[in-house]
């Protein structure tokens, strides 16, 4: 994949966007459309690398994907049958790898998922405990599950302060079990919204899961019908592009749903907070996705005080650390208390400047994202811009579109 840097000068955007489409919600409707038995129609897709990488691993448990259009793929789906047809490259997608280990233990065969070493080195005990005969564990290139007895209908429990990938991953595998389930999240339930937003895509293709409290009610037996479904804007991205109004831009987003379920449409709730200079902690911990442009737009609007902020260590880059050092470059004050109120990140007011050194993005598209909104103000040059790839491929076209002044230089 080409790698490169830009070089963002300071610029006043204006004009109109349209959010792209919600990465989350694409994930749960392809994985859906492909355990249908049946066509189905998904529409409105951008074709990330996260997303590609689900497309992948669907086609290699015998979903067949064929596009449409440079939006829309028919996906004909395998009944809830996976096989083992070949490796399933999840790249560098958690969602991917996380959703997929469930639905292959559906399947007696042995199965192998690559990705990423940092994909792999990501927490997967969850899953390690729940399947300890079939999970064989990762060499740091390739994840096995060993052939064996399939995932069965039982009583399944979770901490709640994990990430909600893995009760998701058992949500879309647990209805095609012969018998009953339940799912029991203890504690405190986090990222909460995730999990509504795989319900509603179960909804739509026709499974059916009772939620009461913090358990989730699973009949076996179930089957997936096809849907034809278009994705929503999604509002954790939609989130860079409002952010560019706080730094002298006037931009208007457009193509969001008003009665989303995703939790990140609290974006513009927390830059009214911050811009007021609230004295509230802003809780992150159904909103973990947006804490790299808040840290970014706290810094600019006078500081910010984050709660529940321990699992960011554990994203695509330890989001915490890679924002700090990047904020530091421009003069802001970054506290970090590790395990208080869940975690807890204080951006101090501080008089900010332009960078003293390139930014780096630390293989993270949001950290990519979130310095770039502050590059429009002061300028400066990012290291590893390509990592924006992982979920919105035209970022930087859409800056320009808006009147950005951005240089792309290749680098090996």
């Amino acid at each position: 994949m080409e790698k490169f840097n830009v070089k963002i000068a300071p610029s006043i955007l204006s004009g109109s966007v349209t959010a792209p489409p919600s990465k989350s919600i694409s994930h749960r409707a392809l994985i859906c459309a492909a355990l249908a038995d049946g066509e189905s129609v998904i529409s409105n897709l951008a074709f990330s690398q996260d997303i590609l990488a689900t497309i992948d691993v669907l086609t290699a448990i015998g979903a067949k994907i064929k596009k449409l259009d440079d939006s829309t793929l028919k996906v004909k789906g395998i009944g809830g049958k996976p096989r083992s047809l070949a490796v399933l490259g999840c790249r560098e997608s958690g969602s991917t790898l996380r959703f997929m280990i469930p639905i292959c233990l559906l399947s007696p065969d042995e199965f192998k998922l690559s990705g990423s070493e940092k994909l792999l080195s990501r927490p997967l005990g969850i899953y390690a405990d729940i399947f300890k005969v079939r999970y064989c564990g990762s060499d740091g290139k390739m994840l096995t599950l060993a052939a064996g007895e399939p995932i069965a209908a039982g009583d399944y429990r979770i901490p709640g302060n994990v990430s909600s990938q893995f009760i998701t991953g058992l949500l879309f595998a647990l209805p095609l079990c012969g018998g009953d389930s339940k799912i029991i999240v203890e504690g405190n339930f986090e990222s909460a919204s995730y999990v509504d937003l795989t319900l509603d895509s179960l909804r739509k293709f026709g499974i059916k899961v009772t939620r009461e409290n913090n358990i989730f009610y699973i009949n076996g037996n179930q089957k997936y019908t096809p849907a034809n479904v278009k994705i929503e804007g999604d509002a954790s991205n939609a989130a860079f592009f409002e952010a560019l109004n706080l730094v002298g831009g006037n931009v208007e987003v457009n193509g969001l749903n008003p009665d989303s379920l995703q939790g990140d449409m609290v974006f513009n709730k927390h830059f009214e907070s911050l811009k007021a200079h609230s004295s509230e902690h802003i809780d992150l911990s159904d909103c973990p996705d947006l804490a790299p442009i808040l840290f970014s737009t706290a810094a600019l609007l006078g500081g910010g005080s984050f709660t529940h902020t321990d699992r960011l260590r554990l994203k695509e880059s330890d989001r915490i650390s890679a924002m700090k050092e990047e904020l530091e470059k421009f003069g802001a004050r970054i506290e970090v208390i590790d395990g208080l109120n869940g975690g807890t990140v204080n951006v101090l007011p501080a008089e900010l400047h332009a960078p003293t050194a390139a930014l780096s993005s630390h293989n993270d598209h949001r950290i990519a994202m979130s310095l770039s909104v502050l590059l429009l103000r002061f300028g400066g040059e990012i290291e590893g811009a390509e990592a924006v790839r992982k979920s919105m491929p035209d970022f930087f076209d859409n800056l320009e579109a808006l009147g950005a002044h951005i240089t792309k230089s290749e680098t090996i």
